[in-house]
C-alpha cells in the first residue's frame, strides 16, 4: 500500500517545486490525483505499463474502457498522429483548454484528449513531458471528487500524491465527443452543452 502525501497548491499562483516534484512522479510512474477544472482526476503516465495497470486495478476500471489523454498543447496530438476533423478544429478553437473531451482518429484505432484550463493541470502536464492520463479520482460508477478530501476518503494508501487546491470550478465531469462519427456523438454530457456543440457544427457545416 502506498503512503499517500497532500500537497497544498494555490490555485491562482501554484508553487513550481511542488508541481515539479508531482510531474517527476507521473515520469516515474507514480499515480498524482491533481484538480482539473471539471473534477480531481488520478494522474498517469500513458507510456508506462505497470503505472496504467496500476491505474486500472485502482479504480476497478473496465479493461476494454480507454482513458482520455491529457494535453497542455497540440503538439501531442500531432506527435501522436491523429486527425482533427474541420469539426474538431473548430470545437478545439472554441473550447479548449476547456472541460470537452474529443475523440480523434489514429493510425492505432481511436483517442481521446481533453485540454484542461486549470492552471495546476497544465502545468503539470507540460512539466511531466509525457501524455498523461486522467480519470476521475474516484472507484469506477462512484461520484467523481470535486475535493481533495473526498480524493482522500477514496483512494488514500492506494495513490502517491495528492495536490490539494480546494474545490474544482465546475464540479462536473467534461463533456465527450467523439468526431470520428458522422456528423458527431455525444458520449458523456458533462459542463459543455448538447446545444453548445450542435452551434459549433452549424458553423462547420
Amino acid at each position: 500500500m502506498a503512503k499517500t502525501e497532500i500537497l497544498r497548491v494555490d490555485p491562482h499562483s501554484p508553487d513550481e517545486r511542488a508541481v515539479e516534484f508531482a510531474a517527476t512522479l507521473l515520469r516515474d510512474g507514480g499515480l498524482v490525483a491533481f484538480p482539473t477544472e471539471t473534477v480531481y482526476g488520478i494522474g498517469a503516465n500513458f507510456l508506462d505499463e505497470k503505472a496504467m495497470v496500476r491505474l486500472r486495478e485502482i479504480k476497478k476500471r473496465p479493461a476494454d474502457k480507454p482513458f482520455t489523454i491529457h494535453i497542455s498543447s497540440l503538439d501531442m496530438v500531432i506527435k501522436m498522429g491523429c486527425e482533427i476533423s474541420p469539426l474538431a478544429d473548430r470545437l478545439i478553437k472554441e473550447f479548449w483548454p476547456g472541460p470537452l473531451t474529443l475523440i480523434l482518429r489514429s493510425k492505432k484505432g481511436s483517442l481521446g484528449f481533453r485540454m484542461p484550463k486549470n492552471n495546476i493541470a497544465k502545468d503539470l502536464i507540460s512539466k511531466s513531458g509525457v501524455p498523461i492520463v486522467a480519470p476521475s479520482a474516484n472507484i469506477s460508477g462512484q461520484k467523481p471528487a470535486i475535493e481533495a478530501d473526498e480524493v482522500f476518503r477514496n483512494l488514500g494508501g492506494e495513490i502517491d500524491l495528492i495536490l490539494d487546491s480546494g474545490r474544482t470550478e465546475f464540479g462536473k465531469e467534461s463533456t465527450v465527443v467523439d468526431t470520428t462519427i458522422f456528423p458527431y456523438r455525444i458520449l458523456r454530457k458533462g459542463a459543455i452543452s448538447e446545444s453548445e456543440i450542435d452551434e459549433v457544427w452549424g458553423k462547420v457545416k
